[in-house]
C-alpha cells in the first residue's frame, strides 16, 4: 500500500496536478460557515492532498469525496500544516473530527476515525472546535455534486 500512494504521489508532481475549486458549508445550530475548497475527487489528488502547502487561508480546506464507504486513515506525510479533519457520509452528516500533526519524517502516524465516512473535509487545525461544530453537524454545498462514480478499479480512471 505504500508503495501504491508513494507511486501516485509522483505521478502527481510528474503530472502538475491541479484541483477543481469550489464550495462547501458546514452547519449545526441554524449557522452556517462558509468555506472555499478545492476537490481531491481521484486517487491522484488525494494522494497529494495538502502536502508541501505552507499555509492554507482561515476558511479555506481540502475536500476529500470517495465513490464508496470507506474506513481508511490519512496521514500527513510531508504536510507542513496541523489540519482538522472531519469524517462524512454521503448524507453530509459529520461522524468524527480529528486534530492532525505535521510530518515530515517516517513514520508518520495514521488517523483512523474508527467510522465508514464517504467524505473527508481538511481545514487548519481548530476551524471546527473555533466556530462550536462538533459531530452531528451537516456538510453541504456546491462542491458535493462533484462526488464521483463508482471506479472500476484502476488508480488513474475516475
Amino acid at each position: 500500500m505504500r508503495y501504491l500512494v508513494l507511486g501516485l504521489f509522483l505521478l502527481a508532481l510528474a503530472q502538475g496536478l491541479t484541483f477543481p475549486k469550489s464550495t462547501l458549508y458546514v452547519e449545526q445550530g441554524g449557522k452556517r460557515h462558509f468555506l472555499k475548497v478545492e476537490v481531491a475527487d481521484t486517487p491522484e489528488r488525494q494522494a497529494q492532498g495538502l502536502m508541501f502547502r505552507k499555509a492554507l487561508p482561515e476558511d479555506e480546506g481540502m475536500v476529500f469525496l470517495f465513490p464508496a464507504p470507506t474506513a481508511g486513515g490519512f496521514w500527513m506525510k510531508n504536510t507542513l500544516i496541523p489540519l482538522s479533519i472531519a469524517f462524512f457520509d454521503r448524507q453530509g452528516v459529520i461522524l468524527r473530527i480529528l486534530d492532525m500533526e505535521p510530518c515530515r519524517a517516517d513514520p508518520c502516524p495514521v488517523y483512523y476515525p474508527g467510522v465508514v465516512y464517504q467524505g473527508a473535509l481538511e481545514v487548519n487545525q481548530g476551524w471546527f472546535r473555533r466556530r462550536g461544530l462538533k459531530e452531528g453537524a451537516r456538510v453541504g454545498g456546491e462542491a458535493l455534486k462533484l462526488w464521483p462514480k463508482p471506479w472500476n478499479g484502476t488508480p488513474s480512471s475516475p
